[in-house]
């Protein structure tokens, strides 16, 4: 049987969940060599994964959300922000550290801190 995602039992703490960018850019030819139905596929058969529409931050093309569990965000963690996630070997690094708790319970691999930015702060519109 292969691994499934960790899913939250009913009245069981809120796991860690990822979120994949798939619209203008990401996900897209745009992105040359990369199969993206495969990581998208990768992702949802492992870890707790949603796909979003574009998350504005084209120029970090395939981005990749990591948003911490509920044990996470008591610890203090954020949601980390993951670009340029463009090859197999990250992914697989992803769903690793996912699996592990993801931000707040397991730490940052080396390799994935590589791929972390701080997305630019959106206008605020009055």
């Amino acid at each position: 049987m292969p691994d499934r995602p960790r899913e939250r039992a009913p009245g069981g703490p809120v796991p860690c969940r990822v979120v994949v960018c798939r619209d203008c850019c990401c996900g897209s030819p745009k992105v040359a060599g990369v199969d993206h139905a495969a990581q998208s596929a990768r992702l949802r058969a492992q870890v707790p994964a949603r796909i979003s529409d574009c998350l504005d931050v084209c120029d970090q093309a395939n981005v990749i959300v990591v948003q911490p569990s509920a044990a996470g965000r008591a610890a203090g963690a954020r949601p980390v922000w993951l670009g340029l996630v463009n090859d197999a070997e990250a992914t697989e690094d992803i769903v690793t550290w996912v699996r592990a708790g993801g931000p707040g319970v397991a730490p940052l691999p080396d390799v994935l801190d590589l791929y972390v930015f701080t997305p630019p702060r959106r206008a605020v519109r009055p």
